[in-house]
């Protein structure tokens, strides 16, 4: 409230308990007093006296940012409902938000902060109270909050950019400079009230921006008291608004997102966000950072700059993934095997083993041949060539990352970021039963649980975490027991039907089963995350973390951890388990006794698990940028339909920011974790999937431009925080990487047929055609496929029909023929691929691991060019700040220094040259 404004108070009388609080009997008598009568910390803690916001009328100006008088500006909105307009069936609960409510308003503007309540005009119950930060309580937190402000403008000279040749290209790629101006670069230093005149205030006004002021604002409504009684103190407006004491608190979008603001001074910075960046007409432009950064924060505007570094690091690992594809698509026609596979002749006179008991049949392995010419596309030596490039992809992406990341550091003053002791959580705090001598400052403090008690809760949810990582491996089973099922369904029909002996050639058992395993394992995995999601969170309230930070990292390592397995187990199973213990013909292994395992195509499992990957990557993809689009707008239609109005009358700014939707507590958490997983994808399995860099690519320039839309025009103006970096996904990501070459390399090993076709070529292509070292691709087919005799299938495994003059069938492994003194064992052939596959493996990680080692020293973290200007910056801070000091106490202390110096018989001259030095 201003210096002669007056405050309406309100004494408490009579105390009473009532479900665990202490509720105070309110006696309605208005008393009126002046300003200088506020009441004190004393008056509040004894509970003597609570004040009420001055109450203010809605002065038609919709678009208005400030209290009625036109010149205070609002730093945040309360908004509580009025028990008094609402008849309820409990009394004692209308008591108990009406004093905690008037309690913590009075605590507020003890504390220096001015307040201004204002009445819906759509809803008569609904109350706004606008709150206001003065100058010196703005002055006073920026220091507490070690905020860094101008203090002189950088006079280091920028290198120029190597594009600016290309400026008349490159500018329609950036946002337009007339509309969102480059601001002038500033050295910055810890802000420091005693020292004002030293830094950089051209305007008051505009001296703090409106994030900063809305951030202090927070900081003050989260330390608030609401309840003093004797040793128990409860504050902050989270617990507030967990209790319904008041139904929201935000800080207001500048203006609305599609009409500019003709308010005076209004910097309608939404709407140039929207413009430049959330408006699909924007999708090919560079992101706003600076201004985003301004209006949201530097916790937002890090989540968006990584995400458009990673989307044009993407672009480079696309368009070799796509030469990588084309590459395949070209000669999937001219690859030798694939044409003995399609050839008559060869592939025509093939009887391959059936590949199921009883009821398959045999069949001709040509009848695979669109298959194979399809797996010719993504298993071919330009394969090799893009796995090793991503390895190297990924280590270029994280090295630069933090180049990026540490200029966005030292741009956005987050260097010396200093994170404050954090508050406890209301759910911490509400269950502070125990007592425990804190270890740094000695002193006793309330604790919800003895150490064995900390162990218990750990435990419990370590084991409900592996409760459900055990569940998603059940469905893993449950889906390759259907696939088994599948197989002999499908192989069956296909076998039976005379009319699909056209469409034969196309759709195989194997792609039958593959596509609606894929479909349902997708489904599953939705349901589980679904599920899981519910679970995660109440393991994580129930382990009850101290702090947001300690909430926020325990929750991140459970989802990832689980959507870790649920996402990528499938693709982990098609990739190392599928087809590598199915026996031979004559002694199959059974899954449980029951299910004969099943076996990969002639030409392996890598066309399986591209199949998988597609779905589960372009299926997860839609689902999330089709939820993430109707569910905040649904719900806002809703809402505006529900609460319709005149169009003639006049809204104000803060209740049309109280009708968009709430930012959810865990803020970006969703988003980092979907774009995480992605990169997973990405990663951990393009070996056999060439083209998921593109689709990463596709889904992330929509994801950019619907997450601005979302939070620009169906949200409310998230609160602005401060971020160094990307917090705990930093090490997630590092982790993925390093995880990734190894899988890449034991995908090229173990499930693509690279190693046995580069065998064969080096040192088997002597049989049949021609003399050892005549290298050629001719006759892998026959190499690749042993035989075996018909009667040797036991009476479980033996089909019910066999064609006539057949004695042999083919199947796929490395084995001696029947007649072999070690008949059905394995031949030399199987153990020189598999010395080379454990030899490729080795060396492939360790040429890549040495360049990744290499890569990460010779890329240093933090650019030249930063490390000079922070140097600078600290040098300047030094010499403005600290210096100006030194002197100013010499200077206080120099008449002491002379009586001294003059007692002890030195000369004036001496004195003046000792001093000044």
């Amino acid at each position: 409230m201003s210096g002669n404004d007056i405050v309406e108070m309100e004494s408490l009388t009579e105390t009473e308990e009532m479900d665990g609080d202490i509720i105070s009997g309110m006696v309605e008598e208005d008393l009126v007093y002046p300003q200088e009568f506020l009441p004190t910390y004393e008056s509040i803690k004894e509970g003597a006296i609570v004040a009420k916001a001055q109450l203010a009328e809605f002065n038609d100006k919709p678009d208005s940012l400030f209290f009625n008088d036109g010149v205070r500006r609002i730093d945040f909105i309360l908004v509580y409902e009025d028990e008094e307009m609402k008849d309820f069936e409990k009394r004692h609960v209308f008591q108990r938000h009406k004093r905690r409510r008037e309690y913590f308003e009075a605590s507020l503007m003890r504390m220096g902060i001015e307040l201004e309540a204002t009445r819906s005009v759509i809803d008569d119950k609904l109350m706004f109270v606008k709150v206001h930060m003065p100058w010196d309580v703005l002055c006073t937190y920026a220091e507490v909050l070690h905020i860094k402000l101008p203090i002189q403008p950088n006079d280091l000279s920028s290198r120029p950019s190597p594009w600016r040749y290309f400026s008349f290209i490159t500018k329609h790629f950036y946002p337009n400079e007339n509309l969102i101006r480059k601001e002038t670069e500033f050295f910055t230093a810890p802000f420091e009230k005693s020292r004002l005149e030293y830094f950089h205030v051209r305007d008051k006004d505009a001296f703090f921006t409106p994030s900063m002021r809305s951030r202090m604002a927070y900081y003050i409504l989260s330390r608030a008291p609401y309840e003093i009684r004797g040793p128990v103190k409860k504050f902050g407006i989270t617990k507030l608004l967990d209790g319904g004491v008041y139904k929201a608190a935000y800080p207001l979008h500048d203006c609305r997102f599609n009409v500019k603001s003709n308010e005076e001074g209004c910097p309608n910075e939404r709407y140039l966000l929207y413009e430049e960046w959330a408006h699909p007409k924007s999708f090919y432009k560079m992101q706003p950072l600076d201004l985003i950064r301004k209006y949201y924060g530097e916790k937002i505007g890090i989540y968006f700059a990584w995400l458009g570094f990673y989307t044009i690091m993407l672009a480079l690992a696309a368009v070799v993934g796509l030469g990588c594809f084309i590459y395949g698509y070209k000669t999937q026609e001219t690859s030798t095997w694939s044409k003995e596979v399609c050839d008559p002749e060869i592939g025509g006179r093939i009887l391959m083993c059936p590949q199921c008991d009883n009821a398959c049949k045999y069949w001709r392995l040509n009848s695979t041949c669109e298959a194979s010419k399809k797996l010719c596309i993504f298993d071919n030596f330009g394969t090799l060539v893009f796995a090793v490039f991503m390895s190297i992809w990924v280590t270029v992406f994280l090295e630069f990352w933090k180049r990026y990341q540490a200029e966005l550091e030292y741009e956005w003053d987050t260097v010396e970021f200093l994170e404050q002791e954090e508050p406890p959580r209301p759910e911490f705090e509400a269950k502070c039963i125990y007592e425990r001598k804190n270890p740094v400052t000695g002193v006793k403090e309330k604790v919800p649980y003895t150490a064995c008690g900390r162990c218990v809760r750990v435990s419990i949810g370590i084991s409900t975490v592996l409760f459900w990582i055990l569940l998603i491996v059940a469905s893993i089973v449950a889906i390759t027991v259907y696939r088994l099922a599948a197989f002999f369904a499908f192989a069956q029909k296909t076998q039976d039907l005379k009319e699909l002996e056209p469409l034969k050639e196309y759709v195989t058992p194997q792609m039958a089963t593959s596509v609606t395993a894929s479909l349902i394992s997708f489904v599953v995995i939705m349901i589980l995350n679904i599920l899981y999601e519910r679970v995660a969170i109440w393991i994580t309230d129930f382990e009850l973390p101290r702090t947001k930070t300690d909430y926020e990292n325990s929750l991140t390592l459970k989802m990832f951890l689980f959507q870790f397995v649920n996402y990528y187990s499938s693709c982990f199973y098609i990739a190392f388990a599928k087809g590598k213990v199915v026996g031979f013909p004559g002694k199959p292994v059974y899954l449980l006794g029951k299910y004969r395992n099943e076996e990969c195509d002639p030409g392996g499992c890598l066309i399986e698990l591209t199949t998988q990957l597609s779905i589960i990557m372009g299926g997860k993809a839609i689902w999330n940028n089709i939820q993430e689009v109707l569910l905040p707008w649904v719900k806002n239609l809703i809402s505006r339909y529900c609460t319709r109005v005149d169009r003639e009358k006049e809204i104000p700014r803060w209740e049309q920011d109280y009708r968009l939707q709430p930012m959810s507590k865990l803020g970006l958490f969703y988003e980092y974790l979907e774009m995480v997983i992605q990169f997973g994808f990405v990663t951990l399995f393009v070996a056999s999937f060439p083209l998921a860099p593109i689709l990463a690519l596709v889904n992330n320039l929509f994801e950019i431009r619907v997450d601005a839309w979302k939070i620009t025009t169906q949200f409310r103006r998230i609160m602005p925080e401060k971020a160094q970096d990307i917090g705990a996904w930093q090490p997630i990501l590092q982790g993925v990487a390093i995880l990734a070459v190894a899988t890449n390399a034991m995908i090229i090993a173990f499930t693509s047929d690279m190693i046995p076709r580069l065998v064969y070529y080096w040192s088997f292509s002597v049989y049949p055609y021609g003399e050892y070292g005549n290298h050629t691709m001719q006759g892998y087919i026959n190499t690749s496929l042993s035989t075996f005799n018909i009667t040797d299938f036991s009476d479980f495994s033996r089909p019910l029909s066999t064609p006539d003059n057949i004695t042999t069938c083919r199947y796929r492994d490395f084995r001696y023929p029947p007649g072999h003194p070690r008949e059905y064992e394995f031949n030399v052939y199987y153990w020189h691929v598999i010395a080379a596959k454990m030899a490729f493996i080795i060396v492939v990680e360790h040429i890549v691991y040495l360049t990744k080692f290499i890569l990460s020293y010779v890329i240093p973290d933090v650019p030249y060019a930063v490390k000079e200007q922070i140097k600078r910056e600290k040098y300047l801070t030094q010499v403005i700040l600290h210096e100006t000091n030194l002197k100013l106490v010499t200077k206080r202390l120099k008449p002491a220094i002379e009586d001294t110096m003059k007692d002890a018989g030195v000369t004036k001259d001496e004195m003046e040259l000792s001093l000044d030095f």
